[in-house]
């Protein structure tokens, strides 16, 4: 018989780590260290070599207590239960606020009438070309290869190749400016 493995989702309560743990939300983090230790013996692997099921049990209390004990993720977990350490996980501690408020409906809201307001969404604030201008339009690659491989072919001449003489420098003068010489005198 195939096991399954049931699927969690990610809740804001913030409820179900207090229950794994079997304290309340309020408990200190004395009362969650006694409550993990007694529950780690009680499911820990070496007392339970044949069963799968306290090994489960035991990684769940690990993570509750991993969780419950830093007082920034049980802050995290408080307000936006496991929504909020996914969040956390993802984006970092110090923007999981700034994320709830940006994905809240009003903040939407917000977006979208400036942006009809402004008309940032249909186009208009795209700047118009000048008078004689060409508009910016799309180029094939194929197009502009075959135009590169035609002004090679039109350009007779031989590249241009020149490298810098051995006899220029440039230095820092006394007033802070720089200075470049060449061999020829000029500066």
């Amino acid at each position: 018989m195939a096991e399954q493995q049931r699927q969690r989702s990610l809740s804001t309560a913030g409820e179900s780590l207090y229950h794994v743990l079997g304290v309340d939300k309020v408990a200190t983090s004395e009362d969650i260290k006694r409550s993990y230790r007694k529950l780690a013996l009680k499911f820990h692997p070496d007392k339970n070599p044949d069963n799968p099921e306290a090994a489960e049990k035991f990684k769940e209390i690990n993570n509750a207590h991993a969780i419950l004990n830093d007082p920034t993720k049980r802050n995290i977990y408080d307000k936006y239960g496991s929504l909020g350490l996914y969040v956390a996980e993802q984006f970092g501690e110090e923007n999981v606020n700034t994320y709830f408020v940006l994905s809240s409906w009003w903040a939407k809201a917000l977006f979208v009438f400036c942006g009809l307001a402004t008309g940032c969404y249909c186009g208009r604030c795209k700047p118009r070309p000048r008078e004689g201008q060409e508009q910016d339009f799309y180029v094939s690659p194929e197009d502009l290869e075959a135009q590169l491989q035609s002004d090679e072919r039109e350009a007779a001449g031989e590249p241009i190749v020149l490298q810098p003489s051995a006899t220029e420098t440039t230095q820092l003068t006394s007033d802070g400016h720089y200075s470049y010489h060449t061999d020829t005198g000029f500066n």
